[in-house]
């Protein structure tokens, strides 16, 4: 299968996806990522936006119906979950590799 022309993720996309396993509107994503990450990721509105933006596009995510016409409300799709999975499945292997996984040389 031919690797997918955003991957690997950037960290702002992995937050995102993440983020987005509920549904969250922007103001929302912005701040749980700032939670999840400890307070060490702050993502500008912009920034969010055009990551938004791309994972629409590649429908990763979708918009979700919400109680307040103001803000719009997304949530990661089963697409968007694979994408993760995969993301998962590459971060494991190079933490193995620490861990003194494959190709280990002994000094």
């Amino acid at each position: 299968m031919k690797r997918h022309k955003l991957l690997p993720l950037t960290e702002t996309m992995h937050y995102i996806l993440l983020a987005l396993r509920r549904p969250l509107h922007g103001y929302a994503i912005m701040q749980e990522i700032e939670i999840m990450s400890n307070g060490e990721v702050r993502i500008a509105a912009g920034t969010l936006y055009g990551a938004i933006e791309n994972l629409l596009k590649y429908n990763w995510i979708v918009l979700v119906p919400s109680d307040d016409p103001r803000r719009k409300t997304y949530r990661i799709t089963k697409e968007g979950l694979g994408i993760l999975e995969i993301e998962k499945k590459r971060f494991m292997h190079i933490l193995s590799l620490y861990e003194g996984g494959v190709n280990d040389e002994k000094a």
